[in-house]
Order: structure tokens, then sequence, then C-alpha cells
């Protein structure tokens, strides 16, 4: 049965029948767009944008709020498919163009997946460098990931967690104290600013496309919908949902770049380390500048980490048929979980063994992204425009 016919969510009306209040009721409903949103604003996202702004200056800031505008429109078409349909990316692929096509978009998007999960990881072994804590910190924080998703934890934790990531949004003070010019920050917006830096330019704009949007967000925004059980009353409040989230990862995104340009850029500092992209946040922070940035972070590698495999499991679970609710009994469930827990493990334990300069190792996952994007933004335009679907 399509969701459509359930006119609100299963969450919502439950809230409602507890006697809540219509407003705490919506809010029941709301967390995909925030949630999917944010997860943007992960090691991977701060690599990319910090890098960005270090190595062009304000010449490609332009490329952030196309991403952003464009991770509007494909969370929007994510969400409305789950909300008609009731089935997740990978379920819809095989009921429309069978299991060959599936298996191999399926297959780019792990491979997609574990990159992405590797920076998470990665950027936890960086935040534990600024405390001068080894790297199998990264297990540590894979184990805790993992029960946190196996004791159905997660939801009720995860505003915490995006609640401490949110430390990063220090870069809009530190960007402002920093005295960029703000004339250059205009034109670098609209694409007025003539190229700067290395001849790593395409790169850097495949980088900001591939973090922003992530296959790893563009399915599990669907899928969380779905396992939700939002309605198609629901995709008003949704829609804000999106909205709200994306703008807010674009607008950190923005000013990370902006807060790098007008400090390291203008000293020639190369990225390489943490500590190097920690130097951002000196004019606000000062000396405790790696303290913020490490603690911003590690807790936004944390949320991504579960995101992004729950994203994986959610979609190689639907390819096989096979039912995907995080929250449910792991005795039910065990193919969904077992793929959450062996991709989480295996990122964790490669980051571990990873000592080469981290923050660059994340930006180039972030350029596979975008490569392996292209099917996948394919096949979420087709499966919107089919009829019978929707």
């Amino acid at each position: 049965m399509l969701h459509k016919k359930r006119g609100t969510s299963r969450r919502y009306r439950e809230h409602r029948r507890r006697g809540l209040r219509p407003l705490a009721a919506a809010a029941a409903v709301l967390g995909p767009g925030i949630i999917a949103g944010l997860s943007d604003d992960d090691p991977a996202g701060i690599a990319t944008y910090s890098i960005l702004g270090t190595t062009h200056g304000y010449s490609l800031l332009w490329t952030i709020p196309l991403s952003t505008l464009l991770l509007i429109q494909f969370h929007l078409l994510g969400v409305r498919l789950g909300i008609h349909t009731g089935k997740g990316f990978s379920s819809l692929l095989r009921d429309r163009f069978g299991m060959p096509v599936t298996t191999l978009v399926v297959t780019l998007f792990v491979v997609a997946n574990l990159g992405t999960l590797l920076a998470e990881y990665l950027g936890i072994v960086a935040a534990a460098s600024l405390a001068h804590l080894p790297a199998l910190v990264a297990i540590v924080a894979a184990v805790a990931v993992i029960l946190l998703v196996l004791t159905g934890s997660f939801r009720r934790i995860e505003h915490v967690l995006l609640a401490v990531s949110m430390v990063l949004a220090a870069y809009l003070i530190s960007g402002w104290m920093a005295g960029p010019n703000w004339a250059d920050v205009g034109r670098g917006s609209i694409g007025l600013a003539h190229a700067s830096g290395s001849g790593m330019v395409p790169a850097a704009i495949a980088a900001t496309l591939g973090t922003t949007l992530a296959p790893w967000g563009l399915a599990f925004i669907q899928s969380y919908a779905v396992d939700k059980g939002l309605g198609e009353h629901d995709y008003r409040l949704e829609r804000i949902d999106v909205i709200a989230g994306s703008l807010l990862t674009g607008v950190i995104g923005l000013f990370v770049a902006i807060t790098c340009a007008a400090t390291l850029h203008q000293t020639g500092t190369h990225i390489d380390t943490a500590a190097d992209a920690a130097r951002a946040l000196e004019p606000l922070a000062g000396r405790h500048a790696a303290l913020l940035f490490g603690i911003g972070l590690a807790a936004s590698a944390l949320v991504a980490a579960v995101v992004v495999a729950l994203s994986t499991s959610y979609e190689v679970s639907e390819a096989l048929g096979r039912p995907a609710r995080a929250g449910a009994p792991v005795r039910t469930e065990h193919v969904f979980y077992g793929i959450f827990i062996a991709v989480s493990v295996l990122a964790a334990i490669v980051a571990t063994g990873e000592h080469a300069a981290p923050m660059q190792l994340i930006f180039w996952t972030q350029v596979l992204n975008t490569v392996l994007l292209v099917p996948q933004l394919i096949a979420l335009l087709v499966l919107n425009a089919d009829q019978t679907l929707m």
C-alpha cells in the first residue's frame, strides 16, 4: 500500500493520541532534513571547505551556494519519493529497473559510502591527534556507534550530538572577526572572482559537489522518511525540514571557506592535518582554537558515522528485499544490523592504520563521491518522473 494513503505519519498520530499539542506532535515527524543536512558538515565537509578556502581564497565560494541549492532540490525529490511510495531508493530501483541495474548502482553506492565512512573515522583520528590521543580512538568510537544503534539509543541522542557538532558554527564568528574582504566574498559567492590557487580547480569543485550532494545523504533521507512512517500530509513540514537543514549546512560550509580564505590563504598555509585547519579559528578562540575545532570535528564525525552506515544498511537491505528498520530488534533484522556493523568496523580499522595527511585523504574521498553520484542522480530523476509511481 502506498504511504500517501495513510495521510499523516504514524509518529504524528501516536503523539496526538498521547495528547500532545499539534506543534509538539509536528516536531516528532521532523528530523530527516536537519539530520541529513547537518551531517554534511562532517569531517569530509569541513576538510573540503577548509581546503577550498585555504587553497583558492574567495574565488570558488560560488560552488557552495550552488551545491546547497542542488541539495535542497534533490533532498526534496528523495523525501517526495519516500512519502508517496513508502519505499526506499534501492527498493524502487529493483522494482523499476530490475536486479542487474540495482546491483550495479548499489555496489557503486557502497563504494562511495565506504570512502565517506573512512573519512568520518579519519576525522575522529584527526580530532584525537589534537588531544594527543592514539588513533585507536577510532575503534572505540566505532564500538560506541554500534552500541548506540543496536540498543536503539541513536534516535534519543542524535539531537544532542548535532547540537555539539554545531560548535562548528563558531566559524561564523571567527570568519567575521578575521576581517575578510566582503566585496571579494560577494564576488566569489556569485562566481565573478578570478580563480586563484593551484591547478586543482576541477578537483576542488568536484569535491565540494561530492561532499554536499553526498550519495549517502540522498539515499538516507528517503529511507529515513519511510522508516519514520511519514505520510502525504507530512510533506509540507518535511519541505521546511529539508530547506532548513540544507541552508544551515550551506551557511556553515560557506563560512568555513570564508574563514580559511581570510586567515590561512593569506599566510600561504597548506592544510595537511587537523592542526593546520584548526588555525583558522584562532581569531575567535586563540590558543584554544585546536580544542574548539577538535570538539566540533569529533561530534560531527560521530553523527555522520551513524548516518552513513545506516544509509548503507538501508540501501543494501532494500536491494535484497529485506526489511530496513532502525530501532527494530536485532534478532529480527540481522542483515540490516550486520551490514551496519561490518562497514563501521572496516572503516575504523582502516582509519587507525592510515598515517598519511588525513585532511588531504578526506578531501579526495569526496572527489570520488562526485564520480559515483552521477548514476544515482539520474536514477532519482527518472523515478520522480515516473507517473505510475508518483
